[in-house]
């Protein structure tokens, strides 16, 4: 008897628990759990991925094999190409900045500070993070789309086969045209940025060109220019190599590209500014 009653104990929290887990299987708690785990677990497989091809492109770039053919090609997309729209974006920020602190500086007897504070702010973070952010919408996103479409229509799969490594093929003159071809973008920006700031101090406020520029290089040292070039080499290249990455572990079909695109440019975003972060703590802080 009571062996009967223990084995209908059981059977009954048996059934309890199978329907509990049922329930909450179709819970709106364990659906949110469970999207968020299935993306972290994609989250850090593609950045092991990525990581890895990463290693596979430094190998090879340190050896010396190259597509110098390839590389000029994509050195001239990745600098030419992009310059309009990073002068825009970059002289336009330097617009709205410059009219809305000029003004009130003049104003509270910081004239001579005006050329200081707008050429710093330009070099050392809004000529570099415009540049990034104006490369990842045009170039970026160009290099995932690219990739995933040659992934999804098996084109890389055909290069496998011809015994040729896609990481030496596609990645690396992408990813070494970013970085020898970001200083340069970055240097024109920062240039137009800082002519654009003194054009619009002295219509907004009426500041003289000569006082902008006499207290502009007040404030500009030689460690600011070389941390800017290395910030900008460091960007190149992993916004190049994440929007590859992300493009050659494209899957299904049209949609996988959409995918790959979207993730490669939120990918770029978060990278940069979380570099950009290390930067400022290693150098400034």
């Amino acid at each position: 008897m009571i062996n009967l009653i223990a084995i209908n104990c059981d059977f009954l929290y048996n059934q309890t628990m199978q329907n509990v887990q049922k329930y909450y299987r179709q819970s709106a708690t364990y659906k949110i759990f469970s999207e968020i785990a299935d993306s972290l677990i994609l989250f850090l497989s593609n950045l092991g991925n990525i990581t890895l091809s990463g290693l596979k492109v430094l190998k090879y770039i340190l050896k010396g094999e190259v597509d110098f053919k390839e590389l000029i090609e994509q050195c001239n997309r990745f600098g030419v190409s992009s310059l309009p729209i990073t002068l825009s974006i970059v002289g336009m920020t330097s617009v709205i900045v410059a009219s809305q602190v000029a003004l009130e500086m003049v104003k509270q007897g910081g004239s001579g500070l005006v050329g200081l504070l707008m050429t710093m702010l330009i070099v050392r973070e809004v000529g570099v993070i415009m540049s990034g952010f104006a490369i990842i919408y045009m170039i970026g996103s160009s290099l995932a789309s690219e990739i995933a479409t040659m992934r999804v229509t098996e084109q890389i799969d055909a290069i496998s086969v011809l015994k040729v490594d896609p990481i030496r093929y596609l990645f690396v003159p992408r990813v070494l045209s970013g970085l020898i071809m970001m200083p340069p973008v970055v240097a024109v920006a920062s240039v137009v940025g800082v002519l654009a700031g003194a054009v619009t101090s002295h219509l907004a406020s009426g500041l003289s060109y000569r006082a902008f520029f006499d207290s502009a290089w007040l404030g500009i040292y030689m460690k600011d220019l070389g941390v800017c070039m290395l910030k900008a080499a460091t960007f190149g290249a992993v916004i190049a190599h994440i929007s590859c990455g992300c493009g050659y572990n494209a899957k299904g079909g049209a949609k996988g590209v959409g995918i790959a695109t979207t993730k490669a440019v939120v990918w770029s975003f978060i990278s940069i500014v979380v570099l950009d972060m290390f930067f400022a703590i290693a150098f400034f802080f």
